[in-house]
């Protein structure tokens, strides 16, 4: 090495003899006697120059460091490089001189630095000397930033990288699993000659610990490393179910499945529209064991629905799939307005709806439950709906007043329904409301004009009379105003303030005209057709027919006049309202009367009727009386009397006579007339009763009116005794009888069970006594207290004889009861 770089000097520095050719000796003569001139003059200073070494062998690092000293009186020393270049020093490089002594550093040698390194020493005259150090460098062993592990792709070339440098060249093998790896004949290993390597086609188990061993035979250098190899295989990515459906607004949730496998484990990340997902309320992520990755979606909402995407990633790669997620979504109607048409122009109502499927519309009028869908027609032509991608028109052609009101838009899937409502409204000229256009009234009475419209939007109304406008201020008139009606009040003063009236109605749709008449009333005609019925000693019903003409003012009553012939007095007689029926009373019997009648209104009283007369009945005998009965209280017998005509003269007295149907004679109960009943009493049980009811006035005696009844069989005392009570007395009875089987039962267990509320009583009654009289100590002494009550017997009355039940209450509150010997 370097061998090049060297060169051969003798000690004098001549060149050998052997280097010297015949034909150049005189030129070499001629050196000979200047380098003898030179020498004599060295001998004369004695310059000479030496290096500590002569030749130094240094590895690829080291630093070393060379001393040149000179003899006699140099002026400069200087350092040369192998390439002759004066060394001016640097920092791997550096020149220390001192007087006659410098010293050349070299730092971490590199083999560039190899060669022959000269001091050249000057002195004054510019005489030079100078000597040479050979420098040999040499590599060893040295492995390059080696990786481990290095890793590989599943398949690919791999090149196991093992750079090592030496010099000379090192031999590199290589082992795997403790083996020798060799290169034999297709094998899928190769060592390269720049040491790497080579496995062909790698797989999951080539994966593991090589080793790259280097030697330098000829300084015995031997060493080596251990390299990881690494296998990674790419993600291998699949789903179990690739699309799902869900519904969306039902609060549910979806989960995504996807498997994976790899070396290093993948990465899963879910991905939508081009962006990573990451976990929230909405994203919940899990894994599981055996690769399985989960996204669940909750709350599906709409726009959830589209395609999801499971990514798995390591370092050998990535693999992608795709999931979809089909959102079923119900219907809903995003837009509905209310619409506004002018009667007689086209309606066109919109109803769109979204959901997944996109649901079918229809209408339906809710007037008269009507329904319309796409492509109907209604049989008038005026009524059409068209419709698509979840949108549809109901157009309504010459709008009329009847289609004013609500329409419903109902959207329906097989995912469920959604509908919601609209109101056409109708815009339309002023209608007039009333046929009424003639009024009548008379001077100085007041009379209302009624205009009432029917219009939208409203209008506005103004009264006219011939061509002027009636304002506030005009005399004798008022006007009385609200949304859709108009009131004109006028008081005619003279024949001026009779005529035409008009009344404009206007808003932004037309405007429109109506006239009214005012005219001066009269009084009423006639009544015609009076006819008398009912006839009796004091009564009579008049009847009549309306007069033909009212005057123009409606009727408020009608006066009915009777006199007795021959009579100057009239006597008057209203109806009530405008009823064409009077009933005249306090007639006198058989005695003519005349009868006319007449009607009023506002104006005044109208003419009379033609006169009618009549007669009333002369007095007689009463007619029999209606009977009805119910049974008394006890024996007694409640007879209803209903009297009926009385003959014209009051009922004096009934006679009622009745018996048993067993019995001839007849019992008699006179009863007042003013009476509506009679009492009969006592009866006998369980018989039945013939009853004969006739009826008195002063001209006589009626027919008798004949009633039967039955009084049953006596009843039990229970029923007697209850039958007079009312249901609280009844309640209070049962109460009673309750609390009483109470306290019966109370003392019962007081004596056989010694228990109850008595018994309570009794304790509490002795532990207060014996406290208080100061009985403890008798009680602690074994004696008892007594307490004697008298025996009652069952019928529940005390005893005759006074004997006892002794109670005895001991000192632990015991109670013993003990009866007295002797016998109740």
């Amino acid at each position: 090495m370097n061998g090049a770089k060297r060169a051969s000097f003798s000690h004098s520095g001549f060149p050998p003899s052997s280097a010297l050719q015949p034909e150049t000796c005189p030129r070499m003569m001629l050196k000979a006697a200047l380098l003898l001139g030179v020498l004599v003059g060295i001998s004369q200073a004695a310059l000479q120059v030496s290096i500590s070494l002569n030749k130094v062998e240094i590895s690829v690092g080291e630093s070393k460091f060379f001393i040149c000293t000179a003899i006699g009186e140099p002026v400069r020393l200087e350092w040369f490089s192998p390439l002759g270049e004066r060394i001016t020093g640097s920092k791997r490089m550096m020149i220390q001189t001192e007087g006659s002594r410098s010293r050349l550093i070299i730092y971490n040698a590199i083999i560039e630095d190899a060669g022959i390194y000269r001091c050249q020493a000057t002195d004054a005259s510019g005489h030079t000397e100078e000597a040479s150090v050979v420098l040999e460098i040499y590599q060893k062993l040295m492995f390059r930033d080696i990786q481990s592990p290095q890793e590989f792709r599943h398949g690919e070339t791999a090149e196991v990288v093992c750079d090592v440098i030496s010099s000379p060249v090192p031999v590199v093998v290589w082992y795997y699993q403790d083996k020798e790896i060799t290169e034999e004949r297709h094998s899928r290993f190769q060592v390269l000659p720049n040491n790497n390597l080579q496995i062909r086609q790698v797989t999951k188990a080539d994966e593991g610990v090589y080793r790259c061993e280097a030697s330098v035979e000829a300084r015995g250098e031997i060493n080596f490393v251990d390299i990881a190899v690494v296998v990674n295989v790419p993600p291998v990515l699949s789903v179990f179910q690739q699309s799902f459906n869900a519904t969306a607004d039902y609060q549910e949730s979806v989960t995504f499945t996807c498997i994976t496998s790899g070396s290093p484990d993948p990465l899963v990340t879910w991905h939508r529209k081009g962006q990573q997902l990451e976990p929230s309320d909405k994203y919940i992520f899990s894994r599981l064991e055996g690769g399985r990755s989960m996204l669940t979606i909750r709350n599906i909402r709409q726009a959830d629905g589209g395609a999801f995407s499971c990514k798995a990633t390591n370092k050998a790669g990535s693999q992608e799939r795709e999931l979809f997620l089909k959102v079923f979504v119900q219907p809903h109607i995003t837009q509905l307005k209310n619409v506004t048409a002018v009667e007689g122009s086209a309606a066109m109502i919109s109803c769109v709806a979204e959901g997944e499927p996109l649901p079918d519309i229809s209408w339906r009028r809710a007037s008269d439950g009507q329904t319309f869908v796409d492509g109907d027609k209604s049989q008038d032509g005026r009524f059409e709906v068209r419709g698509r991608h979840g949108k549809s028109v109901l157009t309504i052609s010459g709008v009329m007043l009847s289609d004013l009101g609500r329409f419903d838009c109902e959207a329906q899937s097989r995912i469920g329904g959604h509908q919601k409502s609209m109101f056409l409204d109708i815009e339309y000229i002023p209608k007039f409301l009333t046929n009424h256009t003639i009024y009548y009234s008379w001077e100085g009475n007041p009379v209302n004009i009624s205009c009432n419209v029917m219009s939208n939007p409203p209008a506005t109304m103004l009264w006219r009379r011939e061509r002027f406008t009636i304002s506030e201020g005009t005399p004798h008139m008022q006007i009385y105003g609200q949304e859709g009606k108009s009131v004109l009040e006028v008081t005619p003063m003279s024949d001026r303030d009779f005529g035409r009236y008009n009344c404009t109605a206007r808003n932004n749709i037309g405007v429109r005209y109506q006239e009214f008449i005012l005219a001066q009333a009269d009084v009423p005609s006639n009544p015609y057709s009076v006819r008398l019925s009912a006839v009796s000693q004091r009564l009579a019903t008049v009847t009549f027919m309306k007069p033909d003409s009212h005057g123009g003012v409606p009727i408020s009553y009608y006066l009915v006049q009777y006199k007795e012939l021959g009579s100057i007095d009239w006597r008057d007689v209203k109806s009530h309202s405008v009823q064409t029926t009077v009933v005249l009373t306090g007639l006198e019997p058989n005695t003519t009367y005349e009868v006319r009648v007449a009607a009023v209104n506002g104006k005044g009283q109208g003419e009379f009727s033609h006169t009618e007369t009549f007669q009333t009945l002369p007095i007689r005998e009463p007619s029999p009386p209606a009977v009805h009965g119910q049974r008394g209280v006890g024996k007694a017998y409640r007879l209803g009397l209903v009297k009926q005509d009385d003959g014209g003269m009051p009922i004096v007295e009934y006679i009622v006579k009745y018996k048993t149907d067993k019995e001839e004679q007849w019992m008699t109960k006179l009863v007042p007339g003013a009476n509506d009943f009679a009492m009969l009493q006592p009866l006998q049980w369980n018989t039945r009763y013939e009853v004969e009811i006739t009826a008195r006035n002063v001209k006589g005696l009626s027919e008798p009116t004949f009633y039967q009844f039955f009084m049953p069989q006596k009843p039990d005392i229970t029923e007697s005794l209850f039958s007079g009570l009312g249901l609280g007395a009844v309640v209070g009875l049962g109460l009673g009888a309750l609390l009483l089987l109470l306290v019966l039962v109370d003392v019962s267990c007081f004596f056989l069970r010694h228990c109850g509320l008595l018994m309570c009583i009794t304790r509490t009654l002795c532990s207060k006594k014996t406290a208080t009289g100061g009985k403890g100590k008798e009680m602690e002494e074994g004696k008892a207290a007594y307490l004697k009550l008298p025996l009652k017997e069952e019928n529940g009355k005390e005893s005759l004889k006074p004997d006892t039940i002794e109670i005895k209450v001991h000192s632990d509150n015991s109670i013993h009861i003990k009866p007295d010997d002797s016998k109740a």
